[in-house]
């Protein structure tokens, strides 16, 4: 049982070490590409597999503006992205990348307006 908790320790720390690449590549505007050079892009968070040979990318443009271009564009420019993460990042092999829209913040404001509603804003209250 603690090395399956060393081993998931270590997947989280190499995903926040891809992440934090992947966002400072993105701010610096390193990759050039017209629509990725025209939106700020957050990495929310970067998933590994237990092999460190894939990374899944949850990506979002500020506002949520113009998603599928950025992600096109972020596919595009797939493999010099795991280049750069390859180089910075200490790794036996170099993780192949997926990026993926970032959904959480949708769902988290689609449940705030639920909350929100007064139908259900009134079943919530202590009477």
């Amino acid at each position: 049982m603690a090395g399956n908790e060393g081993a998931s320790v270590r997947l989280l720390r190499v995903g926040e070490q891809v992440r934090h690449v992947l966002a400072d590549i993105l701010q610096r505007g390193d990759v050039h590409d017209d629509i990725l050079a025209r939106h700020m892009v957050s990495v929310t968070e970067v998933r590994m597999t237990p092999d460190l040979r894939h990374a899944t990318a949850f990506v979002k443009p500020l506002l949520g503006r113009d998603e599928e271009a950025v992600l096109k564009a972020l596919r595009q420019n797939t493999a010099y992205l795991q280049r750069e993460v390859a180089k910075r990042v200490k790794m036996k092999n170099a993780a192949k990348l997926k990026f993926i829209i970032d959904e959480s913040f949708d769902e988290g404001s689609h449940i705030e307006a639920l909350l929100r509603d007064p139908k259900v804003a009134r079943d919530l209250s202590e009477e």
